[in-house]
């Protein structure tokens, strides 16, 4: 299994990518390749998106849209999709869309880097796209370990 990212800017350094798609490869469960599309947006544009998919009409720091249900911690089979891949016969999971402009206040207000804010602003989106939620607290709970071991594989901690 390989993990795909879809970007059309050069956001993280060749580097940064080796290491989530390596850390992404050890914690799926896979025998198809799986892909997922990551956009980056203004303040403007995601309150725009944010208003529109969710109602919700305020500036937020990522958003995912899932095209997978049901999936929260199972493994990934190409036969349980055979609707689902792509023209390069990989799963996608879903889109990620993350503001930069709040990316970058949060990282301020964190008191960590514009990068890490980034790596984490993506992989919680991609666990957004994987079925993980944090509305209830052990869900919350569960997201957050899984978070924190992608991370850590990638070698950025708090």
């Amino acid at each position: 299994m390989a993990f795909y990212i879809d970007c059309d800017e050069e956001v993280f350094a060749e580097t940064d990518i080796a290491a989530l798609k390596a850390a992404m490869d050890t914690f799926l469960v896979s025998d198809v390749d799986i892909s997922i599309e990551l956009l980056f947006v203004s303040d403007t544009e995601i309150k725009q998106l944010n208003k529109d998919t969710r109602g919700v009409d305020k500036v937020t720091d990522v958003l995912s849209y899932p095209t997978l249900d049901g999936i929260c911690g199972k493994p990934l089979y190409k036969k349980d999709f055979p609707y689902d891949l792509d023209e390069e016969n990989r799963l996608l999971i879903g889109s990620v869309v993350v503001c930069r402009e709040r990316a970058r206040a949060q990282a301020e207000e964190y008191g960590h880097s514009y990068k890490r804010e980034l790596h984490y602003l993506f992989v919680h989106g991609i666990m957004h796209c994987l079925g993980y939620d944090h509305i209830e607290e052990q869900d919350k709970i569960l997201m957050r370990q899984a978070e924190e071991k992608v991370l850590s594989a990638m070698g950025i901690t708090r």
